[in-house]
């Protein structure tokens, strides 16, 4: 219960402000150009509002909704999704944003989602000047990584290092690792020492999208931290910094030990009058780095299949970690960078949502909640809703009425063909984008009370 309020924290306070500041974009230029706001709400506020209030001589009321869903502001003399048809039948006032010429309308209308990308910009700014940028070079991994069932299909196999797809070297892990793999005919990669190549199907996405799992993560070595007093792996002489290599002559990883034993403990709860065979599952061979020394030694676990060992948990104390440091100045170029980044590879990935496994990932409320961490991490906060911007940016601005999007793409149509749409067809075309909002949003918190439940 505690990590939903924290997740749901975290969602609201995050939303909020992007919502806050997306209709800041809109209202900033609105007054810029003298056109009336009527009201600037925090999220939506069908029948009754939590709070609001309207400052003297202003004529823009501040208005706090129930249902944070978005939010809005009503511009006057505007169909938008308050549909208010009554004030458009009256006689055209200067502060109307009907009044207002086409190339002002459209700059309203895009204020937004500008907002939206300079804040994502701002907040990728500050991060790298307060945290630095800390990664894994993937090429470096020391024990490569481990693959899911589907990327061992394609060819694949648990130790690998990834090294380049198509020629071009990976970096880092993330979505443009994950892209570039994808879209790649040929990855190569080290296995045991020497390069090998795997093909890649045009599929390969589709079928990691119907996955539940990752398709990759680093394989972390097993190097000891601490020991349980008395336990089979002090009295076998095992010390804390010892780095466990090989189990039964077999490279391991820390996750390769934990699933042998716990296949062995499953072999000997089924060998229920064999207890030669019990006690033999229960020997395990080592070998293990000391000093840059190689050892080998033989323990008994026990009863339970526990060796007594606490492993090193800490990735900066197991894998190599790239850390760069920005100074205030530094931190801008390299946050638009990575804000511009960022909005491509998202735009790159659109393309996997019109497939049947791509709508399937659709996913709400919910969704975008798990991102967050469970535990409060300013870090996490700020990079997630960095990222929640570019999404807000990008998704307001598709050509699809009831979105900014779609208000733009009549204005460029408007200053094209030199006439406006009418009234009508606005309003018309606003209950289509509306409805075909609400079912997308549906269907994505459907997907994840479907998730939830199976």
């Amino acid at each position: 219960m505690e990590t939903f309020l924290i997740k749901a924290l975290q969602l609201i306070l995050s939303l909020s402000l992007l919502v806050i500041i997306h209709e800041m974009g809109h209202f900033l230029f609105a007054k810029l150009f003298k056109t009336r706001v009527e009201k600037f709400c925090l999220f939506f506020d069908p029948w009754f509002t939590l709070f609001k209030f309207k400052p003297k001589k202003s004529e823009t009321e501040y208005a706090l909704g129930w249902l944070p869903l978005g939010g809005y502001v009503k511009i006057s003399g505007m169909i938008d999704e308050s549909m208010d048809t009554e004030q458009m039948k009256q006689p055209v006032k200067p502060w109307e944003f009907r009044a207002k010429p086409a190339w002002q309308r459209l700059l309203i209308m895009v204020g937004g989602v500008v907002f939206n990308f300079l804040l994502a910009i701002f907040i990728y700014s500050m991060i790298l000047f307060a945290w630095g940028d800390a990664y894994i070079p993937v090429q470096k991994a020391p024990l490569g990584m481990d693959f899911n069932e589907t990327m061992h299909q394609v060819g694949f196999r648990d130790g690998d290092v990834l090294i380049s797809a198509d020629g071009v070297p990976f970096e880092r892990m993330g979505t443009d690792l994950l892209t570039g793999i994808v879209d790649a005919r040929q990855v190569t990669v080290l296995r045991d020492g020497q390069p090998a190549s795997v093909y890649i199907p045009d599929n390969l996405m589709d079928r990691l999208l119907a996955d539940s799992t990752r398709f990759a993560d680093f394989r972390y070595p097993y190097v000891v931290d601490s020991l349980a007093a008395g336990g089979p792996a002090q009295l076998a002489g095992l010390q804390p910094g010892d780095s466990i290599t090989h189990m039964d002559g077999r490279s391991i990883s820390f996750q390769d030990f934990l699933l042998t034993m716990a296949e062995r403990r499953t072999r000997a709860e089924t060998a229920t009058t064999d207890d030669s065979l019990r006690t033999a599952l229960r020997q395990v061979n080592l070998t293990y780095v000391r000093n840059g020394l190689t050892h080998d030694l033989t323990l008994e676990a026990d009863t339970a299949f526990k060796v007594g060992v606490y492993a090193v948990m800490q990735t900066d104390r197991l894998l190599p970690v790239v850390q760069k440091e920005y100074t205030f100045f530094a931190s801008i170029p390299a946050g638009i960078e990575l804000g511009v980044n960022t909005l491509a590879g998202y735009v790159d990935q659109m393309k996997y949502l019109f497939s049947k496994e791509g709508a399937k990932q659709l996913g709400g409320f919910g969704t975008i909640g798990s991102i967050f961490p469970a535990t409060w991490d300013w870090h996490q906060f700020w990079y997630m809703t960095a990222f929640l911007s570019i999404i807000l940016a990008f998704m307001n601005i598709l050509p699809i009425p009831a979105l900014d999007g779609g208000h733009v793409l009549f204005l460029i149509y408007e200053i094209v063909a030199r006439r406006k749409p009418s009234d009508k067809f606005m309003e018309r075309a606003q209950m289509a984008g509306m409805f075909l909002l609400f079912a997308l949003l549906i269907w994505a918190n459907l997907n994840d009370v479907l998730r939830f439940l199976f």
